[in-house]
């Protein structure tokens, strides 16, 4: 008999490709999703989730939904999340309830009748600004960059004498700098897996997903994904928005890659109960991806609109050490952000955008968060 396993938030992004991959092999999947209308725009499931996966509709904050989820399976992939650093910084409660509680009510039920692995996602946000070296060639771990330093429109990471730090890959050592609500809320959901799985015998895997990029992120959600935005953009012939000077280091991990890092996960037998990056470990602007993805999508001449402007909550650098997840769990990025951009351009080119990004700029800026 094929083990069952529930996938928490699975008809989203990332979920819908992990469910594709374990259905594929040879796993049988249930769903709980609430199908949040920033994301599923009419609120209905989307018809890329697998009809051979059961979709239950339902809030993972409401113990009656998630205990009908749960019955019957034998691991839980926890996926279910609000995601968005910006808007957390606003929608506090909403973000706290989500991520925080949500966890706290699947743990409760867990507690109750533990299963044989739990898989949790994370995020690179935790780490605040990314591992760095100093001019001597010593490591720092630096500190948020103060907002006085922003508003000068210096952007680089500073060390105490003011000359520019050089980003390094971040390993999972690093200790947590925490710069956002959203930020916050998944460093509580990977510390609350791993606390209630250590203490009801239930081996735990928590994952920090870098920025995951791919086909079926929400065109419409101006909040999350980063290229996804830059793409709502171009379908409607405006300028991706980028803030501060565009040279901001992010890695790019595509979400194939992400959802067999899950299955790797849910699988290992020796990696269980410990923190893992899941990225691509290459380190690229912000500038440069959107170029690339104007270029991709066939519209080359649209340049991004670089604004100068500093958003609450964004860190400067961060690229992930992957060689823990690459020796523990087998975890090996496949798909080349090249071929992964292809990929995206041959999905967009089928998909309408709602741009909302502008909107949420004026949302943030009314707040103060923009600078």
């Amino acid at each position: 008999m094929s083990k069952r396993i529930l996938i928490t938030g699975g008809a989203g992004f990332i979920g819908s490709h992990l469910t594709d991959l374990l259905l594929s092999s040879g796993y049988s999947v249930r769903v709980l999703d609430a199908l949040a209308s920033q994301v599923h725009r009419d609120g209905t499931p989307p018809n890329y989730l697998d009809k051979e996966a059961e979709l239950i509709v339902g809030d993972i904050r409401n113990r009656s939904d998630v205990d009908r989820a749960l019955a019957g399976m034998d691991a839980v992939i926890h996926l279910a999340a609000a995601v968005g650093v910006g808007q957390s910084m606003y929608e506090i409660s909403s973000y706290t309830s989500t991520n925080d509680l949500g966890t706290a009510v699947l743990l409760e039920a867990l507690a109750s009748k533990p299963v044989e692995k739990l898989v949790c996602a994370s995020s690179m946000s935790i780490y605040g600004e990314g591992l760095a070296r100093r001019n001597d060639g010593t490591t720092v771990a630096p500190q948020q960059r103060p907002v006085e330093q922003l508003r000068r429109g210096i952007w680089d990471v500073l060390d105490s004498d003011g000359t520019p730090l050089t980003p390094l890959p971040t390993p999972e050592s690093k200790q947590p700098s925490l710069s956002s609500i959203y930020a916050l809320g998944k460093y509580n959901q990977e510390r609350q897996c791993l606390i209630i799985g250590g203490a009801y015998g239930i081996p735990t895997v928590a994952l920090r997903f870098f920025n995951v990029y791919g086909p079926r992120q929400s065109l419409s959600n101006p909040y999350t994904g980063v290229l996804s935005i830059f793409a709502s953009r171009l379908l409607n012939n405006r300028p991706p928005l980028i803030f501060e000077d565009g040279n901001q280091c992010r890695d790019f991990v595509h979400v194939q890659d992400v959802a067999e890092a899950c299955k790797l996960a849910l699988e290992c037998r020796e990696g269980a109960d410990d923190v893992y990056n899941i990225g691509s470990g290459e380190c690229r602007t912000i500038s440069s991806v959107a170029s690339d993805l104007a270029r991709v999508t066939g519209r080359p001449r649209i340049a991004p609109q670089v604004t100068g402007k500093y958003r609450a909550g964004d860190i400067r650098h961060c690229v992930a050490d992957i060689d823990k997840a690459r020796s523990r769990l087998g975890y090996v990025p496949k798909v080349d952000f090249e071929n992964g951009l292809a990929r995206l351009a041959q999905w967009l080119a089928g998909q309408a955008a709602v741009d909302s990004v502008e909107a949420a700029t004026r949302e943030l800026e009314d707040r103060g968060l923009v600078a």
